[in-house]
């Protein structure tokens, strides 16, 4: 791909070149290597985190006599080695960047797209066909995440991509997965998405596919369904689909795909409806009122349809040419606009596809695979956070480059979240590179707390970008007290009904670990008293689960909500006696793994009775538990086990192995591997075991200025800056 100076696209379009077996030289930048500097193939799934340490010298702290190491210096000499490696990570602008792995379909549709507009190349072809085949599972299925089930509308999209390949259906791997396909309901049975892939080229009928007009967009913001009903990814993503599904295009199909159907006699069977007087049975009704009317449209109110829906998806065109930037929008945005008669050489068109050879990792032995998204803004205020934590200097010339990047990713200008907050002014900070119409609540907390570790030469430029950002994250909270991430009170439970959103979450309500980023961030920037905090730290006191947990939206799952929930209670003032603090320590310590660490598997998503709270040990799970339990005061064998764990599974490099999936997307749908999770928070974790819980901000600023420590204990009593209900 044409990259600029800084490494951002040259906004300028070409093809995106081979795969190639050498990775460039700046480890932030685009690598086929993962942030710990380890082949993909080194840390494929299969192997188990915290596996054996190589051949060679033991970790540090390890005693001649064989007996189990002091966990403080163990902990030191790791936190040692996964500093220098963090440092290590960050690019000359001052940002990082991990890989973010998701599952095969986004390779799969990547190489749909690409035969869609007619631009699919052999060498793309070949090297993600590579990709697709060295994930698939030894029962020929694929999974959506490490050590996962079998997912259907993965598998027949990864089986397609490999026909496009010119894999034959009768060779072994590919008759697996057929054989498995048609035993779990065949081509129908799959996600509506899928199929509309799958329609594309004529091996589905559009007839048979949930119908939504692009007429849509008329409806005004109090009509329910509108599309500020949705939440911003899946409007960004309908908008588009509207367009092609009005469209119905049909491009021949290069091959039947008659091995996946249940009975190839019947390949289109038709369900019955359900009863009228259910959400279902009504939606489907109206579905094929909606059929009907695509057949007879009024042709001019469809035609002004069309127009609006495009210029709504030009004009919310990011910088770097994606749309959102995330995949889903990307691919169907372009589809759309080329339907409307966009060329591939127009330059909204360009630009689009030059964003996907932003997101295409190759790899050192000449495979390709794509990021759904990007997270540099995310990544490099934990990397901050983290290495402050750690014990650098604050004004140690990493973190004030680090600084000035985040605050030039400010975003100074209004989006989507402006339809519910007009009189908002405009501020915080997006999760990618170049989102300037998405911002979000988290990264913005996340980035006030990063800034404000950092002694930055132009303390002024810091103080107004973060008063920016506290005053627009204050807006975007919800009548209910708590914060979503990209929208407020995005709350309806009506577009999750509709039979074309079985995609995953399509709505933003307010959630656990954004609130509590929120309330964590607005202490440290001395507003604990402030009434909206408090009723953040209500609402999240109501939250809490009945066994001492919160629910993870954005992270896995119950170990992550409960690691964000308490150190911002905390930090807002809520005493280490408090009975919620006390019901969450015990919660995390009844959880914690026979091998001292932490961990939670995507199925606590779907399976919460069985799976909340455990899986196999990951180092950003243990971090995360560690970190809850620090700030709630505890020093004692749990936390020194889960030190101790750490260290004997840190890898020579300095970071860890961790091929689980730890971040989310959408719950249960759409897991994430944030392959820089495995280092961010076990140095954060470690930094904190060692050195204490930082104080808030302007305690920071006042001890420094008197020569004292910038850090409390971390088993030292918060007192409560104001009455809080106890749940």
């Amino acid at each position: 791909m044409t990259t600029t100076a800084d490494g951002r696209l040259d906004p300028e379009y070409d093809p995106e070149p081979a795969a190639v077996r050498t990775a460039p030289p700046d480890p932030g930048r685009r690598h086929g290597k993962r942030p710990d500097g380890k082949r993909p193939e080194e840390g494929r799934p299969g192997e188990r985190a915290g596996a054996e340490q190589p051949d060679g010298d033991p970790p540090d702290g390890d005693s001649p006599d064989g007996e189990p190491p002091d966990p403080r210096a163990a902990a030191a000499a790791a936190l040692e080695r996964a500093t220098a490696h963090l440092l290590a990570l960050q690019s000359e602008e001052g940002w990082w960047k991990g890989d973010l792995e998701t599952n095969v379909t986004m390779d799969a549709e990547d190489l749909l797209l690409r035969q869609f507009l007619g631009i699919r190349t052999e060498e793309q072809t070949r090297a993600t066909a590579a990709w697709i085949r060295s994930r698939q599972r030894e029962d020929g299925t694929w999974a959506t995440f490490h050590d996962g089930p079998p997912e259907l509308s993965t598998t027949v999209e990864a089986y397609v991509a490999l026909r496009l390949a010119g894999d034959a259906p009768d060779a072994p791997h590919m008759a697996a997965a057929s054989a498995w396909v048609r035993d779990h309901g065949g081509i129908a049975a799959t996600r509506v998405f899928t199929r509309i892939w799958l329609a594309l080229f004529g091996w589905w009928p559009w007839d048979l596919l949930p119908e939504l007009p692009p007429e849509i967009m008329f409806l005004p913001r109090w009509v329910p369904l509108n599309i500020y009903s949705f939440g911003c990814w899946a409007r960004q993503t309908i908008v588009p689909l509207t367009v092609v599904s009005a469209h119905r295009p049909v491009r021949p199909a290069p091959f039947a795909l008659d091995e996946l159907h249940t009975d190839p006699r019947d390949p289109y069977p038709r369900s019955r409806f359900a009863a009228p007087t259910t959400w279902d049975g009504l939606f489907q009704r109206l579905d094929r009122l909606l059929h009907a009317y695509h057949r007879r449209p009024v042709r001019p109110v469809r035609r002004l349809a069309l127009g609006q829906a495009a210029r709504w998806i030009v004009e919310r065109q990011e910088a770097d040419g994606c749309w959102g930037g995330i995949q889903p929008p990307a691919v169907y945005s372009l589809i759309a606009l080329h339907l409307e008669g966009y060329d591939l050489g127009h330059p909204v068109m360009r630009a689009g596809l030059a964003a996907f050879d932003r997101f295409t990792v190759h790899t050192e032995d000449g495979m390709r695979w794509l990021e759904a998204c990007q997270s540099p803004v995310w990544d490099t205020c934990l990397a901050t956070i983290a290495l402050a934590d750690a014990g650098l200097p604050a004004d140690h010339p990493a973190l004030v480059r680090a600084a000035d990047w985040m605050l030039g990713e400010e975003v100074r200008r209004r989006g989507d979240w402006a339809v519910q907050r007009p009189g908002l002014a405009p501020g915080g900070w997006a999760f990618e590179f170049d989102n300037d119409t998405y911002p979000d609540v988290d990264d913005t907390a996340e980035v006030v707390l990063a800034l404000g570790r950092v002694d930055h030469p132009d303390p002024e430029r810091v103080r107004a970008a973060v008063d920016r950002g506290v005053a627009w994250s204050l807006g975007m909270q919800s009548k209910n007290g708590a914060w979503g991430a990209f929208d407020v009170d995005n709350t309806s439970t009506l577009p999750n009904k509709l039979p074309f959103c079985d995609f995953g979450e399509v709505v933003d309500p307010p959630s656990a670990d954004v609130t509590a980023h929120m309330v964590e961030m607005l202490a440290d920037v001395g507003r604990a008293r402030d009434p909206r905090t408090r009723r953040g730290v209500e609402w999240l006191l109501r939250e809490q689960e009945t066994d001492g947990s919160w629910f993870g939206r954005w992270g896995t799952n119950y170990v992550y909500g409960t690691g964000s929930v308490v150190p911002a209670l905390v930090a807002a003032g809520i005493p280490t006696a408090h009975p919620s603090v006390r019901r969450a320590v015990r919660w995390l310590t009844e959880h914690q793994n026979a091998d001292g660490g932490w961990g939670e598997d995507m199925r606590s998503y779907h399976d919460p009775e069985n799976w909340s709270g455990r899986g196999e040990s990951t180092a950003s799970q243990t971090a995360w538990a560690m970190m809850a339990l620090l700030s709630a005061g505890e020093r004692g064998e749990a936390v020194d086990r889960g030190a101790a764990w750490l260290a004997a599974t840190q890898l020579p490099s300095g970071t860890w192995d961790e091929p689980h999936f730890t971040g989310t997307g959408f719950p249960w749908d759409f897991s994430i591997n944030y392959h820089l999770y495995r280092l961010v928070f076990p140095v954060t974790a470690l930094g904190r075991y060692l050195h204490g819980v930082p104080l808030p901000d302007a305690a920071r600023h006042a001890l420094r200025g008197a020569g004292g420590p910038a850090r409390v204990p971390a088993e030292a009593p918060a007192g409560g800056p104001g009455p809080v209900t106890e749940r």
